[in-house]
């Protein structure tokens, strides 16, 4: 749609700007650019490569110029975010591809259990299980914020009680910003044989030239909300939520009752007491409820791009009353707004969207 391509443009012309820009204090700085070189140098030595992706984007969160060998396993991290049975057409395409793709939720001790599980089977298959006593290199590399070390952690923490194993658990720094693990860490996961893993730095290409890959990446958190500005963000989260059939599902929030008291006299009670909590079910459910609405009473075709626009600015102007922002200037409001809208999106709140269409579908965005 027009005002979705703007939007894009917009988001993409301005990464592409940064990343252009020598100065940059955050894209690919001498820091990314040699960790880019320790992945590259440490390559042919690990026994695996663990190439972690972003399940919304799987191809969007390629890292380019990686070989393609037996040891390089494709990794679909926070599965739990995407759309689960485009997650599985995805798995299924590697799989045609004849490359080796497993898909993770690194919060679920039983999927990290099962992830383990066929690590260790893949561990197996090397040659160098000929002398048992040999110490296995696995690497974990993706670009920033794809949650290499909450995997590394989740394996390492697993790993280690699986094997009954004493000692002070280590940990791998996580944050919510991406291009914060600065150096390489090691944590053990497995013993008989000992196994390891390397978590390594996110890294980016020195420069990215689609608009579309640009915009994906800025929306998923792989680069910093500051480069783009929150508000952009959210105005294309929003044209995809108009783009798709998921808000159709939250019709069902406009009269639910709960224990013979509807919603509206529910949430009445409860703003009162949690009037800025956005993260609770009550606000989360107007935030569903207030789109739908929204969009419903919409009548002009969203096909132009400038009704499109008109729709993203309305639904903004509606959700300001949704989180009980305080009166403040219009500019304020908007990034408050848009930073709690992109917070319910990354957390899987307002739906599981997964981006990136497989190769050769002709379907776009899918929720569930």
């Amino acid at each position: 749609m027009a005002a979705t391509g703007s939007v894009i443009e917009k988001i993409g012309k301005t990464v592409k700007k940064v990343a252009n820009s020598r100065s940059s204090e955050w894209w690919y700085t001498p820091h990314m650019a040699a960790a880019s070189r320790a992945i590259a140098d440490r390559t042919p030595l690990v026994d695996l490569l663990l190439e972690v992706r972003d399940a919304r984007i799987p191809l969007s969160s390629e890292l380019k110029n990686l070989p393609t060998s037996s040891k390089h396993i494709i990794v679909l991290n926070k599965m739990d975010l995407a759309n689960r049975s485009r997650t599985k057409e995805w798995l299924r395409f590697f799989e045609e591809q004849k490359c080796m793709a497993f898909g993770v939720n690194s919060h679920n001790r039983d999927n990290i259990k099962e992830f383990l599980t066929f690590l260790q089977a893949r561990v197996r298959g090397l040659k160098k299980m000929e002398h048992p006593a040999h110490t296995i290199t696995l690497m974990l590399a993706g670009i920033p914020n794809v949650g290499k070390s909450a995997l590394a952690n989740s394996l390492h923490q697993v790993g280690r009680i699986s094997a009954a194993e004493k000692g002070k658990l280590k940990h791998s720094a996580v944050s919510l910003q991406p291009g914060e693990t600065k150096s390489i860490s090691s944590l053990k996961i497995a013993s008989h044989p000992n196994i390891y893993v390397l978590d390594t730095p996110g890294v980016l290409p020195p420069e990215l030239t689609d608009d579309n890959i640009c915009s994906k990446l800025a929306l998923t958190g792989a680069i910093k909300d500051s480069l783009v500005g929150e508000t952009e963000l959210a105005k294309y989260l929003l044209s995809i939520l108009c783009s798709n059939d998921e808000y159709k599902k939250w019709e069902k929030l406009l009269n639910i009752e709960i224990g013979g008291i509807s919603t509206n006299d529910l949430d009445k009670r409860k703003r009162r007491q949690y009037p800025t909590d956005h993260t609770q079910d009550f606000i989360v459910n107007n935030v569903r409820r207030t789109l739908f609405e929204t969009f419903s009473s919409f009548t002009e075709s969203i096909e132009h791009g400038e009704n499109l626009d008109r729709l993203v600015e309305k639904e903004f102007e509606a959700l300001f009353k949704v989180f009980h922002l305080p009166l403040d200037s219009e500019e304020v409001n908007y990034c408050r707004v848009a930073t709690k809208l992109l917070n319910l999106y990354r957390t899987g709140r307002i739906g599981h969207y997964t981006l990136d269409s497989v190769p050769g579908n002709s379907q776009g965005i899918i929720t569930f």
